[in-house]
């Protein structure tokens, strides 16, 4: 079969379109043919290597992790789909690889895919629907009325996470730039900041809870917007103390523990915590947010599908860092 890989980090010559062994399918594990993946920022950043502290995979690397197909056959144990059925899924951290013509993935990972959507439209939804969700529901614990700032909010899980939060109760508010404002609203937030006007964001205040996507010095500004009680998750920046106890090597506790200092004070300052997120794949989850899309609260936004033969350009306009939405890949 044909699949995205690299064999050694670094920049966009590294990835390679080879033959590859079919994926060997456990007696829990769904094989999907895939007819669409996205991208996610995680991908040029598995590439680079700038995830090897938690993630660091045997060579060859198989690239993406969400997708979108056709049941092609199910281990003796799985009794969540069948042969046949379409399906979307945010593949397990450890089995990356969904640039593919075909991938195998547990079960409890995978999801029936929403009757009205296409494979691409499908395709775009799993890791970035499940980041919003997790952060804002699971993480953050969203309540009706509290005032919730989502940063880049025409991107990939920005553009979900205004739905989610909507549905959650939520007063939404978003940044974005000067094009994107119009878009941001038909979405759902009730107020688009532009993040190109000088201290427009920085003027938002008296907020519950921050979703930032965007990591660095920006988690530390979103600190001192939130009131006195107020989270902030983090998505995109350094992990924090409580990931790095309980998922990376003792050796990198300290360093995680000196970088991430700043921010600390400046959680202690705003009388805020600051939460860290490491999505997790879960089908189930996956469902819910199928059910939601079947209801018509939550709308898939894609900026650009690409045929494999084209998934350099793919990644170079992710890297571009301008997309309205997700860019997807289809697969033949």
């Amino acid at each position: 079969m044909k699949a995205l890989v690299i064999h050694r980090y670094g920049g966009p010559d590294v990835m390679k379109v080879e033959d590859r062994p079919a994926p060997a399918v456990g007696d829990r594990d769904v094989l999907i043919d895939v007819r669409a993946a996205s991208l996610n920022p995680v991908d040029f950043k598995l590439r680079e290597g700038k995830v090897k502290l938690i993630t660091d995979p045997p060579r060859p690397i198989g690239l993406g992790c969400d997708v979108a197909g056709v049941v092609a056959a199910t281990g003796k144990d799985v009794t969540r789909v069948r042969a046949g059925d379409e399906v979307f899924a945010r593949l397990e951290k450890s089995r990356m690889g969904g640039l593919a013509e075909q991938v195998a993935a547990h079960e409890d990972v995978v999801a029936i895919k929403p009757r009205g959507l296409s494979f691409a439209e499908a395709s775009s939804i799993p890791l970035a629907g499940l980041t919003a969700l997790q952060a804002l529901r699971d993480v953050a614990g969203v309540k009706p009325g509290q005032r919730v700032l989502i940063h880049a909010g025409a991107g990939g899980v920005g553009s979900l996470a205004i739905q989610i939060a909507r549905r959650l109760g939520a007063h939404v508010l978003a940044t974005g730039s000067t094009g994107n404002l119009e878009l941001i609203k038909s979405l759902g937030a009730h107020e688009a900041v532009d993040y190109t006007v000088a201290g427009a964001v920085e003027a938002v205040r008296e907020l519950d809870v921050v979703l930032d996507t965007l990591g660095g010095d920006s988690e530390k500004r979103s600190l001192a917007q939130v009131r006195r009680g107020g989270v902030v998750v983090g998505v995109a920046g350094m992990p924090d103390l409580p990931f790095a106890r309980t998922s990376l090597p003792a050796w990198v506790r300290p360093v995680i523990w000196l970088i991430t200092a700043g921010r600390r004070r400046a959680a202690r300052k705003a009388g805020a915590e600051f939460r860290y997120l490491f999505m997790r794949p879960d089908g189930s989850q996956l469902a819910e947010l199928g059910a939601w899309i079947d209801d018509g609260t939550l709308k898939p936004l894609i900026h650009r599908t690409y045929p494999l033969t084209e998934v350099g350009e793919a990644f170079a306009e992710l890297e571009r860092g301008r997309a309205r939405g997700k860019i997807v890949v289809t697969i033949p």
